[in-house]
């Protein structure tokens, strides 16, 4: 793993109705088979783990992101760009709000996958 953060975060506005700054803080080179693990202020964890094909984006979202309190869902934004957001199920009324503010829209909640292959949608 090769890790190169900026002395100086680039900052870039972006948002529809309200808009904010994301500061962009390095990056990070992972060979195949290594592994970074995010954890939240409640000490909740995301993983994403580079493979010689790509990379696991997430932990499995039925089993592990759910442990972890998280909700998955696939949403697009007014252009038509798709996401996979994960979001923290006691921040759930954020998440509405932020949805709602930038004209997003939750296609699928991927965590109500069914035993028969379904997506359940909402």
């Amino acid at each position: 793993m090769k890790i190169k953060l900026k002395k100086y975060p680039r900052k870039f506005l972006v948002g529809n109705k309200t808009t904010f700054y994301i500061k962009d803080m390095g990056k990070i080179y992972l060979e195949p088979d290594e592994q970074l693990t995010f954890i939240t202020e409640k000490k909740k964890q995301y993983d994403v783990c580079r493979k010689n094909w790509g990379f696991y984006a997430t932990p499995s979202i039925n089993s592990r992101l759910k442990r972890e309190n998280f909700k998955t869902a696939i949403v697009k934004n007014s252009l038509d760009r798709i996401y996979i957001m994960i979001i923290e199920k006691n921040h759930m009324s954020k998440f509405k709000k932020y949805c709602k503010d930038h004209k997003q829209k939750v296609l699928f909640w991927l965590d109500k996958y069914n035993k028969n292959n379904l997506l359940i949608k909402k």
